[in-house]
């Protein structure tokens, strides 16, 4: 694991620092596909971050498949969003790289290997 790689679903900055490095979707180019996402995801090592089910999906049928942390919750302003995802960061990097998906919801967090 090298990296995060936010969905273009989500912000593009984060108002926390995580202990790696952030590469937004939007580096990758102009509207990538989920494809173009998830083959740049694992063939450079990143946890690709989305509220796109299709990569929770995509997970149980990609051998092996890239990291992928799928927050469930539903939508909030920005600074409730960067403030309860800077809170469970911690534990969703703990989970990470042993379990290639962990889905985070507004009252827990499971973790898939």
């Amino acid at each position: 694991m090298k990296g995060f790689l936010p969905d273009e679903n989500l912000p593009g900055e984060l108002a926390f620092t995580p202990s790696l490095p952030v590469c937004h979707a939007l580096d990758v180019g102009d509207n990538p596909t989920d494809n173009e996402l998830w083959l740049h995801a694992k063939s450079r090592h990143l946890v690709i971050v989305t509220k796109d089910a299709d990569f929770s999906d995509r997970i149980l049928v990609s051998t092996p498949p890239p990291w992928i942390v799928h927050l469930r919750f539903g939508n909030m302003r920005r600074k409730e969003f960067h403030r309860f995802l800077a809170a469970v960061w911690p534990q969703i990097e703990s989970l990470l790289p042993a379990n290639k998906l962990v889905c985070v919801y507004a009252d827990r967090i499971e973790a898939f290997g």
